[in-house]
């Protein structure tokens, strides 16, 4: 799962890459990343956040309770879910105008009638989008995990083959009139449809191996009303995310290039977190929703402290390379074809100024688990929403203090709204949870992540001077290039060297790394 998980980012990244490059980081560019994002919004809302946090757990229930082995509740989840996201779809499809113009500004940078052309293409992906993850949750619940960590690959390099078709093609799409035949469209719009249902239907025949046999199955199955109200607060935490990212995306179409800039520096600020922050988490789930069956608020406070001190330890020397280099990861990733090195300088400066929320947001991601692993949804809730009224009131102060059309400002400020918000959410939810379980020896916590940070500096300093002074020997002229090399001897130098002087310092999380390098040496 984890070489999959680290694949699927990958590809994932090279699809952003490649589109990037073939279309740029203007005004295709945003609308494309406008309109692409409406699909997996309208999934959450409904269907996604509520399987996740909800529905999941009774597959598991249903498999161990009933005579079948959960077939016929599978079957019925399927049906339900798949009806449900087939109505969704058709009104979005016949609200894409509308949505358009909730969910972009009418600034004269915008093109209203170019997202509205992508939305009617890239829509159906709702049904897919959905379909992937119930598919997924039955076979987790029969204990295959392998495929579904696999499948959103397939839907990348799907992704990577449109791009390529759609760079062949002669000519340029015509956005003065927007024609919904033109084949520059149909091609990026169906294309990103394409990996979506592909993502989806590998998923069968792996169901079918399970020995599970499909039949439509209509009705109401009396479990699901004993959730109702988690699912209540769970949909209303969705709702809360999706007003917060439509707000942000009114801000950040507000100049041409900086939603598209946003997007690409979370997309690499999360590579991190989606391989280690991620396997953290679902490594701490099983043992805290354990502890809180059991009432044990001792235990759920040792994995909690023991969670937060290992984000810390893992997330932030990537958060310090993010910081110190981000403008080279972004001219290195992103300053090719039309996007240039004005698009890449755009997304790096977001990158490196803002990548300080890694950290904050894996913890406040860790501490809402927490709630949820004592089957209590209202309170994640009630944090977003905090979260949320902190993250516009900033989008909308950044926006008011950013030079009018000037992107590269407010890429900034969006991206800056984002991770102090989740610094906020940290700070919050740290304080919940002291209220709710008592002491959280919070100052062990802030004590290890002031090791991490002069651990990360020191070890950042010393990669940065040799990578100045290998710039000054070879004297590379093309910033590219320049770009590269500072990646690759900044990453090679400064994570080894910030995780050592992390074992230096005697950081208890350490130990077990440095016994089983240990144990290797000796080996060799």
């Amino acid at each position: 799962m984890a070489i999959a998980t680290i694949v699927s980012r990958v590809t994932g990244l090279l699809s952003k890459v490649l589109l990037i490059a073939v279309i740029g980081a203007e005004t295709l560019g945003d609308s494309y990343q406008a309109a692409s994002t409406l699909p997996t919004m309208i999934n959450e809302l409904l269907l996604g956040g509520v399987l996740t946090s909800v529905a999941i757990p009774l597959l598991v229930r249903a498999e161990k309770e009933d005579s079948d082995g959960g077939e016929s509740y599978a079957q019925w989840l399927i049906t339900m879910g798949t009806l449900i996201l087939g109505v969704g779809t058709v009104v979005a499809m016949a609200c894409a105008p509308l949505l358009t113009d909730v969910y972009i500004s009418d600034s004269q940078d915008a093109n209203p009638e170019l997202v509205t052309a992508f939305a009617y293409l890239v829509l159906p992906g709702i049904v897919f989008y959905g379909l992937t993850a119930l598919l997924s949750a039955v076979l987790n619940a029969r204990h295959v995990f392998g495929l579904p960590t696999w499948a959103p690959v397939l839907n990348n390099l799907v992704v990577i083959v449109v791009l390529v078709v759609y760079a062949m093609l002669p000519g340029e799409l015509t956005l003065n009139p927007v024609h919904m035949t033109d084949t520059h469209l149909l091609v990026l719009g169906l294309g990103t449809a394409l990996g979506v249902a592909v993502q989806a239907s590998v998923l069968v025949p792996a169901l079918k191996k399970t020995g599970f046999q499909f039949k439509w199955r209509f009705g109401w199955d009396s479990r699901l009303s004993e959730f109702g109200s988690l699912a209540f607060w769970v949909l209303l935490y969705v709702g809360l995310g999706l007003a917060s990212m439509t707000v942000l995306t009114n801000v950040a179409t507000s100049a041409t290039g900086t939603l598209t800039a946003f997007n690409y520096q979370w997309l690499i600020a999360q590579v991190p977190y989606g391989v280690l922050g991620v396997s953290l988490l679902t490594a701490l789930m099983p043992k805290m929703s354990r502890a809180a069956a059991h009432n044990d608020n001792d235990a759920i406070v040792r994995d909690l402290l023991f969670g937060n001190r290992m984000s810390a330890i893992l997330l932030m020397p990537f958060s310090a390379l993010m910081t110190v280099s981000g403008l080279a990861i972004g001219l290195a990733a992103f300053a090719w074809g039309n996007s240039g090195v004005e698009g890449g300088t755009r997304i790096g400066l977001a990158l490196a100024l803002s990548a300080f929320g890694l950290v904050p947001y894996a913890v406040t991601l860790l501490q809402l688990r927490v709630f949820y692993a004592m089957k209590d949804a209202r309170t994640p809730t009630l944090i977003q929403a905090l979260i949320v009224a902190v993250r516009i009131g900033l989008l909308y102060l950044f926006l008011a203090v950013s030079e009018p059309g000037n992107a590269g400002q407010l890429a900034v400020g969006v991206s800056l709204a984002m991770s102090l918000s989740f610094v906020f959410g940290a700070i919050v939810g740290q304080v919940w949870l002291r209220v709710r379980l008592g002491r959280l020896r919070t100052g062990f916590t802030i004590w290890t992540v002031c090791l991490t940070v002069v651990a990360s500096s020191l070890a950042f300093a010393v990669a940065k001077g040799a990578n100045a002074l290998v710039q000054s020997l070879i004297g590379i002229g093309n910033p590219v290039v320049a770009a590269w090399v500072e990646v690759i001897l900044v990453t090679l130098i400064g994570l080894p060297l910030a995780f050592g002087l992390l074992a230096a310092f005697r950081v208890p999380e350490m130990k077990p790394a440095i016994d089983k390098i240990n144990r290797l040496v000796r080996r060799r």
